[in-house]
């Protein structure tokens, strides 16, 4: 699966400091998003699999992962562009 945004996070859309998919768009990191806990290579290898870890991260109520990674002044509007809390 393409990765349309090669720095992002599929399942959130969180910048990343190194591709999730590895500089090639094949081979995944596995390592974890901060912000919805996706591991790269697990749950975002299929679009099924990004929808159900979407679907998982909404049902949260768009916790982080990784709480004190947070942003001052978060949303998740903002950083899903396109998606909305209702999708």
């Amino acid at each position: 699966m393409p990765n349309s945004l090669p720095l992002h996070c599929r399942v959130c859309g969180l910048p990343q400091l190194t591709p999730p998919w590895g500089d090639d768009g094949k081979s995944p990191t596995f390592e974890i998003c901060d912000c919805c806990g996706t591991e790269f290579g697990y749950d975002d290898a299929t679009p099924a699999g990004i929808t159900r870890a979407r679907a998982r991260w909404k049902a949260s109520g768009f916790q982080w992962f990784t709480a004190s990674a947070r942003p001052e002044g978060w949303n998740a509007d903002a950083q899903l562009p396109g998606q909305q809390h209702g999708s």
